[in-house]
Parts: structure tokens; sequence; C-alpha cells
């Protein structure tokens, strides 16, 4: 588990494509302190098992499934990732419940600076922008936010001067793909709530 508190950004060192999958080597001098292989640590919100640790790099595998469902399928040697280790027990939750789990990219569309903070607006396909709701929680490239406002597909979040400093949607431009995870509990409600919703009674035919 983690919280949306991106502890560095790191840089991918190499990307080696294995059948259908992808091996990356990522560079993170400030985010392995007591970190082992097996441990699971978040690339871009991505929740991925570290697999070796030399030094300040570290690797791990994507599968098919991730590489099929994040951003992290297209990345390249030089690219800047957030990182942040898993949450140990007794730390301060600073941002919300984040899994790991990227529910879908969406597309950044705007970028508008108001006075010290930027706006950013995201489009969000259609089975995540459901779970978006204004003041709720979303994860961005691994960043917790608080949307600022929902307008059809489409969501707004404001970052801070620290946020652009210390992660990488700092310098997103419009165009760039971002992974997305919406709060958890709200999939959880949704389910629990169909799951016991009452049957609809059956329509009567005419005589």
């Amino acid at each position: 588990m983690f919280t949306g508190i991106v502890e560095a950004t790191g840089v991918v060192r190499a990307v080696r494509p294995g059948d259908g999958s992808l091996r990356v080597s990522v560079e993170a001098r400030c985010a392995l302190e007591g970190v082992r292989v097996g441990d699971s640590i978040a690339v871009s919100g991505t929740c991925l098992t570290v697999t070796r640790i030399a030094g300040s790099l570290f690797e791990a595998d994507l599968t098919g499934e991730t590489v099929a469902r994040t951003t992290l399928g297209r990345c390249e040697v030089g690219d800047v990732v957030n990182v942040e280790r898993a949450v140990a027990v007794g730390d301060r939750l600073g941002g919300h419940v984040v899994q790991g789990h990227v529910d879908g990219v969406g597309r950044i569309t705007g970028r508008e600076r108001r006075g010290d903070d930027w706006w950013i607006e995201i489009e969000a396909p259609a089975p995540v922008a459901r779970y978006i709701v204004e003041k709720g929680s979303v994860a961005v490239d691994g960043v917790s936010l608080t949307v600022a406002g929902t307008a059809g597909g489409r969501f707004t979040v404001c970052l801070i001067p620290h946020t652009c400093a210390v992660t990488t949607l700092g310098s997103a431009r419009a165009g760039a793909l971002v992974n997305l995870e919406a709060d958890v509990l709200a999939k959880y409600v949704e389910r629990l709530l169909a799951a016991y919703a009452p049957e609809a009674p059956p329509r009567r035919s005419n005589p």
C-alpha cells in the first residue's frame, strides 16, 4: 500500500523487452533506503516488485498486463518517473490509500497557471471517470491529489509549487499520458450496492 506522497523522482536507465513483458532499471538515489529484493515500490503510480538492487539502481519486471494498462509500457531510457516506497505500519498517511493498481491511462488536456499554482485538466477513460468526484481523491502518476472539479469525462486538479518541484507533474505538458488510480473506496461501495440492490419486479404483459 502507498500514500501518493512521492518520495523522489527516478530516471529509467535501462529497458529490456521480454516476451510481452519488460524489465526496467530505475536510478532512485533517495528512495531506496531500507528497500530489499521482493519489496513493493511504486513507479509513477504502478506497484512493482523489486527484483534486484545495485547501488542506487533497482530492477523490476512488468507483466503483459502492466505493459498494456499503464504508461510504463511506453517508457524509454532517460524518462523521469515518480518513486514511492510502500508505507510502513505506523507511518503517517499523508495522502490517501493508494494501491498502485492503475485503473487506466488519462491524458492531460490543459495546463494553466493561477498565481503560484498550476491547474491541470485531465481526460479520464469512462471506466475511471465514473469514480472521480469533486473534492475526492485521485492518484495521478502516483501523486495523491484532490479533485477540484469535474466536467464530463474530464477533471481538474491544482498543483502547489512543492508538488511541481518534487514530482514529474511539474513538467508535464498538454497531451502527456498519465497513470490514473481512482479511490478504491468508491469501487468497493459500488460493488456492495450492486450486490444488495433489490431486483426489479418482473414486467407484466398486457392481457
